[in-house]
């Protein structure tokens, strides 16, 4: 049987880890925390804009468990908030213990607080894995779901220091691109001025911290926007974000929390000083990063060179995915490029060809548009996300966005892929 080993447990991890498992082969999934799903543990919102229209072909291509996951554990569903529609938020402290139930159930072996720091390889051939202990896991085939936050030194280099946040690089260890190791030279993401890197987009705060009017606001409508003092307006801060969907004026104008079992504050960080300033938040506390009154953490210095396949080009058997494979966004982003690549890894493995969505989904169309975009000098300085910014206004414009899930069904049958994922290929 077929051996595919997946380094990084985020949701692209998991995503992977699944379909792998259902075209046959025999899955390990390392992690380098005590903990799966990544940043998915801060984050909390689904299905917003295009989003929705790539849920629904993930499920109809044969991969909806872990929408499923997030739509059962949503705390409010079909919510608005400036440039969002249909959004839905899910709980953030139910979803992991949920998503690792599933992985376990599926007959998928987890390897937590392992880090992986190097490779086993011969020639363009990796043959496994070491781990920070110095054990070596073998496998066939390799998956990078990495990410590209951390190590520490890229906070301190590129940011306002380490800023304490959900990846806990001082306790578990920085992460390590591993198609580095296999000598494939990462490539960096920009911001407009063309430093190196992009701030995360969003902060949690504790929501027992808050006025009980706020509370109650969030609690029932799962959205609460709060004027910012004129003194305090700061447009240029929207050019940090990494989430270029959340960049409008209105964020910059106003405190908009989300709630997502936390209070999701959607900008970069706020001073604290300040933040107690603004009715309601007078006794505010971090949450994530703890050290969100001064920065947040540095993403996109380490991503792999790759096919539409989800392949890395140079390596015979590593594929990648989620913001290891490109500039991208967001959860839904990542399940997306992991489920095609956990199942083009068994495929690999067999020698047969690879998938390659078609362009006329939504999935397959930021796969190739990014792929193409991070050639150009402009493109590395872009963020690809199905809920905003430039790519949702292409989707529009290509006619690839719809809530009409019966549309999308039928456009999928037509390509003769309705459940390909659930094909067991080995």
């Amino acid at each position: 049987m077929t051996k595919v080993v997946i380094i990084g447990g985020g949701w692209a991890g998991c995503a992977a880890a699944l379909s792998a498992k259902k075209a046959g082969a025999d899955v390990l999934l390392i992690e380098k925390t005590d903990m799966l799903i990544g940043l998915g543990n801060v984050g909390g919102i689904m299905r917003n804009n295009g989003r929705y229209t790539a849920t629904e072909e993930n499920t109809l291509l044969g991969a909806g468990e872990l929408f499923d996951i997030t739509d059962k554990v949503a705390r409010h569903k079909n919510i608005e908030f400036p440039g969002h529609n249909h959004a839905t938020l899910y709980d953030v402290c139910k979803v992991e213990p949920t998503v690792r139930r599933l992985l376990l159930e599926k007959g998928i072996e987890i390897l937590l607080r392992n880090r992986a720091v190097d490779v086993v390889q011969e020639g363009n051939t990796i043959k496994g894995i070491v781990l920070a202990n110095d054990d070596i896991i073998y496998g066939d085939v390799f998956i990078e779901t990495t990410g590209s936050t951390g190590p520490m030194g890229n906070c301190l280099k590129y940011g306002n220091g380490c800023s304490m946040c959900i990846l806990r690089c001082p306790s578990f260890g920085p992460r390590i691109s591993i198609s580095k190791r296999a000598g494939v030279e990462d490539i960096l993401g920009q911001r407009g001025d063309e430093s190196y890197g992009a701030f995360s987009g969003s902060c949690k705060l504790n929501k027992d911290s808050l006025s009980e009017e706020i509370k109650e606001t969030l609690n029932t409508k799962g959205v609460c926007i709060l004027p910012v003092p004129k003194e305090d307006v700061k447009l240029e801060k929207l050019d940090m974000k990494v989430c270029q969907q959340y960049s409008l004026k209105e964020f910059a104008e106003n405190i908009i929390l989300l709630d997502t079992g936390h209070a999701k504050l959607m900008t970069p960080f706020y001073p604290l000083e300040k933040l107690r300033k603004i009715k309601g938040l007078e006794n505010a506390r971090y949450e994530d990063p703890y050290s969100g009154g001064l920065g947040n953490s540095i993403r996109y210095l380490s991503i792999a060179p790759r096919s539409n396949s989800m392949k890395v080009n140079g390596i015979n058997n590593l594929l990648c995915a989620g913001e290891k494979s490109g500039l991208f966004v967001g959860h839904t982003e990542a399940i997306c490029t992991g489920t095609l690549a956990g199942h083009n890894s068994v495929r690999l493995s067999l020698g047969m060809p690879q998938l390659e969505l078609p362009r006329n989904l939504a999935i397959g169309d930021i796969i190739a548009y990014a792929n193409e975009q991070s050639k150009t000098k402009e493109g590395l300085k872009k963020r690809y996300t199905f809920a905003g910014s430039e790519y949702f206004n292409r989707m529009k414009s290509l006619g690839l966005y719809t809530t009409d899930t019966e549309s999308i069904k039928r456009k999928i049958q037509r390509m003769d892929l309705l459940n390909i994922y659930n094909e067991k290929l080995i």
